[in-house]
């Protein structure tokens, strides 16, 4: 099944696109620079990059509310920025430093901000879904009308334990969104060679819960069915799953050369699908900007990012006694 349309942009305004474009190029430019770093050597351990599948998450964030929860996987740096955690402390965190999120000691796939209800990057493919179930049903038994996104990949979607999930969420109607972020190859094996399903969201229809699949590199339309998902949450229907066909750049992690696909195969998406360039392209093709101005933003995005960096290598190692603290004795 081909991914939806994008919606008509005549709508959109000139305020709301820049921020988008803002937003995906602080991701862009933020995993460019932790790609670097991670060849010097100063972030350590896994890294894996969100380069590619910047408009998925900030066309989501754009239909949240105070108090809406996130839980992802270990491609998260992408989610932190768009929820609003300061690109600081992320990068801190990469690098194992005292300033960062989880005080140095999470790093790339563990760390979280309760101030910004983000619950987490985890390690463990596919076990934040139900840990996102969770979040949903902690809401509901309060009684408010706040909604929890659960994002995993397609390699992700063939976890049981996902399954187990989306049966209780419809069972208690939960209200988690379900997002699965298809960037169509897992950690190396394509989607056509993994499954016979024609869709991933299509197998939640097995437990009654409605979905969609959405073009994920379009920002626009991922907003308009993050809208649709939201509404549905809030209105006490339970569950619901997008299917966003999104593209990651670069490997799997930064020690994966991807030869499992071709260069061709990678240009091409980048040339025609670009979620950065299509908003890009809104604003200059309709007069609301500026070549310059879009000059400026990458620019004033860019300080920002190199400045995440000094301050990381400038902020201290953890403390030893931190290995004493927040754990369970």
């Amino acid at each position: 099944m081909a991914a939806k349309k994008a919606p008509e942009k005549s709508n959109v305004s000139k305020e709301e696109l820049i921020k988008f474009y803002r937003e995906m190029l602080l991701i862009r430019r933020f995993e460019e620079k932790a790609g670097q770093l991670y060849g010097m050597g100063l972030i350590g351990g896994f890294c894996h990059l969100y380069i590619g599948q910047e408009a998925v998450v900030v066309g989501l964030e754009a239909c949240t509310k105070e108090g809406d929860k996130r839980i992802t996987s270990y491609r998260d740096h992408g989610h932190m920025l768009a929820c609003g955690m300061e690109a600081n402390g992320v990068m801190a965190e990469l690098t194992g430093r005292s300033g960062g999120y989880s005080k140095g000691k999470g790093g790339s796939m563990h760390m979280f901000s309760r101030e910004k209800h983000f619950y987490g990057g985890h390690g463990i493919v596919g076990a934040q879904v139900p840990l996102g179930a969770g979040l949903a049903l902690a809401d509901k038994y309060k009684g408010n009308d706040n909604v929890t996104f659960a994002y995993f990949g397609d390699g992700a979607a063939n976890q049981g334990q996902v399954y187990e999930t989306y049966n209780m969420a419809e069972l208690w109607a939960l209200p988690v969104i379900f997002v699965i972020e298809n960037n169509h190859y897992a950690m190396g094996t394509s989607q056509a060679r993994s499954t016979k399903s024609e869709t991933l969201f299509g197998r939640g229809l097995a437990y009654g819960i409605a979905g969609e699949q959405v073009d994920g590199m379009d920002v626009l339309a991922v907003k308009e069915a993050g809208q649709k998902a939201v509404a549905h949450c809030r209105a006490g229907k339970g569950p619901y799953i997008l299917e966003m066909m999104t593209y990651r750049y670069r490997g799997h992690s930064m020690s994966d050369p991807a030869k499992y696909r071709t260069r061709e195969e990678v240009e091409k998406m980048k040339s025609e699908k670009d979620a950065i360039e299509h908003v890009r392209d809104l604003l200059l093709n309709a007069g609301l900007s500026s070549e310059d101005e879009l000059k400026a933003i990458d620019k004033s995005i860019k300080d920002v990012v190199n400045a995440s960096a000094e301050f990381a290598k400038e902020s201290p190692e953890p403390a030893l006694s931190e290995l004493w603290t927040d754990i369970y004795a």
